[in-house]
Order: structure tokens, then sequence, then C-alpha cells
């Protein structure tokens, strides 16, 4: 995985985990001490009923006190540089 090369460790200042249970959900990134899920999400997420699971998930995981952040797989691939720049930001609080 493209991204993990990039926050994986303490890369960004800040641990991450990769494929972390929260409550009945597991999470493609989280940062514990930032409360930040990242979610990558491919193709099949442009679907209808997968935008609704997405979304309901999102808001459960907001209510719970974290903040998820979404980038598609060609988001990422396409341009990592400017990937990596908005996760710190949402890391930073200039966000």
């Amino acid at each position: 995985m493209v991204l993990w090369k990039f926050i994986r460790g303490d890369q960004l200042g800040v641990h991450f985990r990769r494929q972390h249970i929260i409550g009945m959900f597991i999470a493609d990134f989280v940062c514990l001490s930032k409360r930040l899920v990242i979610e990558l999400d491919g193709g099949y997420h442009q679907l209808p009923e997968q935008q609704i699971s997405d979304e309901e998930r999102s808001k459960w995981l907001e209510d719970k006190g974290f903040k998820v952040i979404r980038f598609s797989n060609e988001e990422v691939l396409g341009n990592i540089e400017g990937t990596i720049t908005s996760i710190k930001a949402f890391i930073y609080g200039t966000k």
C-alpha cells in the first residue's frame, strides 16, 4: 500500500496504525492520539449503497470523537504529496 509507506511509524510526527478495529469497523489507518481515521476508497465506494454505508460508518466514528478523512485510490496514487500535505493539515490543526 503506497500511503502506508509514507505514514507508518512516526514519519509524520504521530503514530499511525493500519487496519485497526474501532467498534464494529476496521479503519484503514488511524492515529489514536489525534483521533484521526484515514479511509481509502476504491471504485466500489462510488456505488450508491456503498456511499450510504460509508456515510453511516463516518457518522458513527465521528460520534465517537474521531475525525474521518477519505481519499480515493486514484488521488493517493496520482498525488501522494498532496495527500500527505492534507493529512498533515489535519494532524497539526491547519484544516
